[in-house]
This record gives structure tokens, C-alpha cells and sequence, in this order.
């Protein structure tokens, strides 16, 4: 919705990508990657697709080099841009709904409190 963040997740890890050019000409309604907005898409991101069937956490059956895309544009696009605001389940919980005890959060050096807040 206008006035909302935009928030998308990449390998369990959700972005804030409304700052900067991100709400208009890139995630906001009608832009080009809105469909990645509001989900897990890190298979889309891996096979750089927008297809519905690809907006998924799922990266069963991808190459060695959609996942080394997939590693490339999380590193220095999405973490290197867009401040992390949280994790989705499958990242933090386990299948069974436990807390996964080896989760550790992402680290974003270039980032500090003034400029997230």
C-alpha cells in the first residue's frame, strides 16, 4: 500500500527496500520487481526471474551458477544497499518449530544505528 514499507526476503533474510530509488522504480506497485516484494524470492533472485512459479524460498534444483548468482546479488546488491529488518521463520525455526540454535544473524558492517534509524 502507498505510505507502507516495502519489505522482501532473500535467503531468509528480509530487506527493508523502500529507501532510495527502491519504493518507485524498482519494488513499488507497477515497477518492474514488485513481484518480488512481500515474499521469500530468493529463488527469482538466483534464476533472475520474475515467473510467479519461481517466487519462492526454493532453491531445490539450481545450478552451480544460479547459486552463485543467487550469492553474488545477496552480498552486493540486497546486503550491500538495504538495511536487514528481520529473518523469516524458515531461517530462525526449525521444520518442527523450535528455535534453530544455529542461526546467526547477517552482519552488515557498513551499516550503523544513525543510518537505520
Amino acid at each position: 500500500q502507498e505510505g507502507q514499507p516495502i519489505y522482501l526476503a532473500v535467503k531468509g533474510v528480509v530487506f527493508d527496500v523502500t529507501s532510495g530509488k527502491g519504493k518507485k522504480e524498482f519494488y513499488g506497485k507497477g515497477a518492474p520487481y514488485n513481484a518480488l516484494a512481500g515474499k521469500d524470492s530468493t529463488r527469482g533472485v538466483a534464476k533472475m526471474s520474475l515467473d510467479p512459479a519461481d517466487l519462492t524460498h526454493d532453491i531445490t534444483g539450481l545450478t552451480e551458477e544460479e547459486l552463485k548468482s543467487l550469492d553474488e546479488t545477496f552480498n552486493n546488491v540486497y546486503k550491500a544497499k538495504y538495511p536487514i529488518v528481520g529473518y523469516t521463520s524458515r531461517r530462525i525455526l526449525n521444520e518442527d518449530g523450535s528455535p534453530n540454535l544455529d542461526f546467526k544473524p547477517e552482519d552488515q558492517p557498513h551499516f550503523n544505528i544513525r543510518d537505520e534509524f
